[in-house]
């Protein structure tokens, strides 16, 4: 007579509708968080931690590059019709802020990352300018989701999540369509069962 297999026990950090590796949630995403290499940098701690998509990127990028193609064109036209070259100092600058983004922006896709926990959803972002912010279930009073044409040709998403205080709101940027409806989903599920007096 054989024993049935052990069933591992439940991953008490995940909550309760979902959450695990095999929903939407890690599809079409980065593999792991990219972490600041700096001491005094914010830690990743334990759990699973679910990621952008990688379309983020690209929509990011065709973005960044259509404003530094128009910025650019307008101040070629107006040197050419007027003769003026003051307008390159406002052009120039734009210019710049615009190609640092494009240059850090695959980087900075990969610093954005979410994790559910059992009361709460925890948010990060950021190399340079790390936040961290926790936002507890019962606490969330709209999950809002938008996409723009671009985002939408792309597949992805964005997911805001809203509550009484405006510090902790969490916009998370850049999910596929079938994880930002998966995630609205769940935390709805367990908002309805987490609700602390509101």
């Amino acid at each position: 007579m054989t024993t049935p297999p052990e069933t591992p026990p439940s991953d008490p950090s995940a909550p309760e509708p979902g959450g695990t590796a095999d929903t939407p949630l890690d599809e079409q995403t980065f593999t792991r968080v990219r972490e600041p290499r700096g001491e005094g940098r914010l830690p990743l701690g334990d759990g699973t931690w679910h990621q952008l998509a990688r379309a983020y990127v690209r929509v990011q990028l065709i973005s960044q590059g259509a404003v530094f193609l128009v910025v650019l064109a307008v101040a070629i036209g107006i040197q050419v019709v007027t003769g003026l070259a003051w307008p390159w100092i406002p052009a120039g600058v734009i210019l710049f802020i615009t190609a640092a983004g494009l240059v850090i922006t695959p980087r900075q896709a990969r610093s954005f990352g979410y994790q559910l926990r059992r009361d709460d959803l925890v948010f990060r972002r950021g190399i340079l300018w790390q936040r961290v912010v926790a936002v507890p279930y019962g606490r969330m009073q709209l999950v809002d989701i938008t996409h723009g044409p671009l985002d939408r040709g792309f597949g992805i998403a964005q997911l805001k999540l809203v509550t009484a205080a405006a510090s902790t709101g969490v916009t998370i940027p850049g999910l596929t369509q079938q994880a930002a409806e998966h995630l609205r989903d769940t935390l709805v599920a367990v908002a309805e069962t987490r609700r602390t007096g509101l």
